[in-house]
């Protein structure tokens, strides 16, 4: 029997390479207080106008534009895709309580170009926030790529559109090759369904051209072992906040100096941190992530520009053909 049929028979899954989690209750309780009730300074987050009607007519360009956290919008091989969109005011089941978003989107449903495909990585509020899933539903209809049992989740909902894949599985969508990675993390929206719904990060493919999503992990050798299936890898996407108390948060949430080790892991030839500056979900400086990261790339001896954030709304032109296309035409 495979790995997968075996994983498909879980009452609740488990990362490859750590069984380790955020710790007893306590720990927990005594978090959320200090977060909740901790002074912090707003992030100071870069933002540009976005090339709305560029995006828009784009049909060719590779590019990649961060709309916030862990959401961007990828356009590759023709298609326009999301990772993890979350355009809701709060990552919360409450409209009243929950981590606020601190920055506007950098694109929102009025500005964005119809979406073919939709990846979401698990199911946590900032993740997987069923408002934009609904209401991109309403206007696009795209195809929503999901790990086990994410996919029947939102069947249960109302979505029809969806494809559920396991670690190492792929789903076609024309010339586009979507394959779900193991990544460290968990998954559950309740106090009942931890780790019910299976989590995972992407490999985007395309001719001449392969992108990788993370969703949200902690460091692992998952890492190493996507790079030596699919490296080199054109872009990557990678957490860079959300990892303080670490003793706590270490397990599944990455630090700057562990996303530079991923970075060279997946033999990535360009990194964009995400995962930092839109929600307080932890207790680290919310300014630290970027500042943390120049400096992890030059300990390691890289060149700065191979893996830096993005303002909110920016759109990088990621092959040569592209960058010739957003010089003839500025957008709005």
């Amino acid at each position: 029997m495979s790995d997968s049929q075996d994983r498909r028979r879980l009452a609740r899954f488990h990362n490859r390479y750590s069984r380790a989690h955020h710790g007893p209750s306590w720990a927990l309780l005594k978090f959320v207080a200090e977060l909740a009730t901790s002074p912090f300074e707003p992030p100071e987050v870069a933002r540009v106008a976005p090339t709305v009607d560029a995006l828009r007519s784009n049909r060719n360009a590779t590019t990649a534009t961060w709309i916030g956290h862990a959401s961007f919008l990828l356009q590759q091989g023709g298609y326009n895709l999301l990772t993890d969109p979350v355009l809701s005011e709060r990552a919360s089941p409450f409209s009243f309580a929950g981590p606020k978003r601190l920055q506007a989107p950098g694109l929102t449903l009025e500005t964005l170009p119809p979406i073919d495909l939709v990846l979401l990585s698990h199911d946590h509020y900032d993740h997987c926030d069923l408002p934009t899933l609904q209401a991109l539903r309403q206007r696009d209809d795209p195809v929503i790529v999901a790990p086990l049992r994410l996919g029947q989740w939102l069947g249960r909902r109302g979505f029809d559109r969806w494809v559920e894949l396991d670690w190492w599985e792929q789903h076609q969508h024309q010339t586009l090759h979507i394959h779900a990675v193991p990544v460290q993390h968990f998954s559950g929206r309740a106090a009942l369904d931890r780790n019910r719904r299976l989590w995972a990060g992407f490999i985007i493919e395309s001719p001449g051209w392969r992108c990788f999503f993370a969703g949200d992990s902690g460091y692992s050798r998952d890492f190493a072992d996507i790079g030596a299936r699919y490296a080199p890898i054109d872009l990557a996407l990678l957490p860079i906040g959300a990892y303080e108390p670490r003793a706590f948060m270490a397990p599944v949430h990455a630090n700057p100096e562990e996303a530079v080790r991923m970075h060279q892991d997946l033999g990535a030839r360009r990194s964009i941190g995400m995962h930092w500056g839109t929600f307080r979900l932890t207790t680290e400086p919310m300014n630290e992530p970027p500042q943390r990261l120049r400096a992890a790339m030059a300990a390691a001896g890289l060149p700065e520009e191979a893996f830096t954030t993005v303002a909110l709304g920016e759109t990088l032109y990621l092959d040569e053909a592209a960058a010739e296309t957003a010089s003839a035409d500025p957008g709005t």
